[in-house]
């Protein structure tokens, strides 16, 4: 505790940290509405001169947290007149409700607007489902932070709640629970084999859920509301139950019969246990610690941990307070595999040899130990510091900071690290990557001051925001979503 106490009273990385995090704020017509996604100068720009809302969460969190709220409520209400609103026959136009992946300030003819891709520019065309949950998640969390319920329940933002909710409740070639997306739809966007129900999206959809639920009105929003109030338990049940590994799990699915049929089934999925790498989970697993998988479907169970998605979980209390103890146990017992020298690992092991080869599509920047494919990430610093704060081991997240601030500033803020133990900085990492600052500042804030939980937790219901929304009545919230 006496180095965690001599790292928060050292000011000078935090303010160097602020110096290039204020450096990194887009200004579109005069106002802030976000950040840029690098601002390295050494290199060419392509989209990292882009606010991505993925990205911009972390640095949002940080000005709620500061009290500078312009620049969030600013970044909500222009991102949301981004969203479609007429239904699309042209496949090649974005859907209704979509929240874009990025933004950016375009001038032409001196006039300036905004220009919204929604992947059609991204490498491999890829569209985002993390933006439209995370979006709502950012709402939530400025409405808990400013006390501005007014914002939340204008029509205008009613109806964008309602449209994502379209998105994601309505009807669709599925039979669990869970979101059905394609590889690459999240903070991983390139293919690494997540695709079907990838843990990390289930995690941000059912926050979502439950930020939807509090921030919806009860007058003319009453067929979303039933919708959130069926799925919610049914997604977290789901969760919970078949994503969960350890050792006890994994001992029952290891003696698994396949092909089974029928309501008497066991192995719901037809895992087949050859498929399962037992004997190096059975080394790597602690007595007492677990995790969620990493992704779960027919014939399906991704055993590799990932880092987004089990911390979320515990932020969010999708996981019980069980699985929440087990997650850190892992996490302090695996320290050196998880965390190693720069926190933290986005998933866990890498894929490597014919696997590697097979299920990245032999991709260069995605070779074993590098970016997603098993890189280290800084922006995790901050969902491990809220993680183990939440779970009662804040010193998980002390010791993380004190390998952050030692290596961080001198590296000039990468993107993300390389390396079995994360001591490369990773080979095409952009430096200046505005959410390795702000995940820095943020687990600082959250270690300072727990309060600051209220953001993105959901320990307490606030039902003052259910009341007050029943109460709330706008005769003019379209209505008209059938889900």
């Amino acid at each position: 505790m006496q180095k965690l106490n001599e790292l928060l009273a050292n000011e000078t990385i935090e303010e160097a940290a602020w110096k290039a995090l204020e450096k990194s704020i887009l200004y579109y017509k005069g106002r802030p509405v976000g950040t840029v996604a690098a601002f390295d100068v050494s290199v060419e720009a392509l989209n990292y001169d882009q606010c991505f809302v993925r990205d911009f969460v972390s640095s949002a969190l940080i000005f709620l947290i500061k009290g500078r709220t312009d620049i969030v409520r600013n970044f909500l209400e222009e991102t949301l007149k981004l969203q479609p609103k007429d239904r699309q026959l042209d496949a090649y136009k974005p859907g209704r409700g979509l929240i874009p992946a990025s933004f950016k300030v375009v001038t032409d003819n001196g006039e300036e607007y905004l220009e919204a891709d929604f992947g059609e520019h991204a490498i491999a065309r890829v569209t985002p489902v993390d933006s439209c949950l995370w979006w709502i998640i950012l709402l939530r969390a400025y409405v808990v932070a400013t006390k501005d319920f007014s914002l939340a329940y204008q029509p205008e933002f009613q109806k964008g709640i309602r449209l994502i909710m379209e998105i994601c409740l309505a009807n669709r070639f599925d039979m669990y629970p869970t979101l059905l997306v394609p590889d690459g739809a999240c903070m991983i966007d390139r293919r690494l084999g997540i695709y079907g129900h990838p843990l990390e999206l289930q995690v941000l959809f059912y926050a979502a859920l439950r930020a939807a639920r509090e921030m919806l009105i009860c007058q003319g929003n009453q067929d979303v509301v039933e919708a959130i109030d069926n799925r919610l338990p049914l997604l977290c049940a789901h969760i919970r139950q078949h994503y969960w590994i350890d050792i006890n799990r994994l001992n029952a699915i290891y003696r698994f019969k396949s092909e089974e049929y029928g309501k008497t089934a066991v192995n719901l999925f037809n895992i087949y246990v050859d498929s399962i790498p037992y004997y190096e989970l059975d080394k790597w697993l602690p007595k007492k610690g677990g995790y969620m998988a990493g992704n779960v479907g027919p014939s399906q169970l991704d055993t590799r941990f990932f880092a987004l998605g089990n911390l979320m979980a515990i932020i969010s209390d999708l996981a019980t307070e069980e699985q929440s103890q087990a997650i850190m146990t892992l996490i302090e017992d695996r320290w050196e595999d998880l965390v190693g020298d720069m926190p933290m690992k986005i998933c866990y092991p890498a894929l490597e040899h014919e696997e590697y080869r097979i299920v990245t599509g032999c991709d260069p920047k995605n070779i074993p130990w590098s970016y997603h494919n098993a890189g280290s990430w800084p922006v995790l610093m901050w969902m491990l510091a809220a993680a183990s704060v939440k779970a009662g081991k804040p010193y998980l997240a002390g010791k993380a900071l004190e390998i952050a601030q030692g290596r961080l500033l001198e590296d000039e803020w990468p993107e993300y690290y390389d390396g079995k133990k994360g001591r490369l900085i990773g080979k095409q990492a952009r430096k200046y990557q505005t959410w390795t600052i702000a995940g820095f500042l943020l687990a600082s804030e959250l270690m300072k001051d727990a309060s600051h939980l209220s953001l993105v937790t959901f320990d307490k219901l606030p039902s003052e925001l259910v009341s007050r929304a029943c109460e709330f009545e706008i005769s003019s919230v379209d209505a008209s979503v059938s889900l």
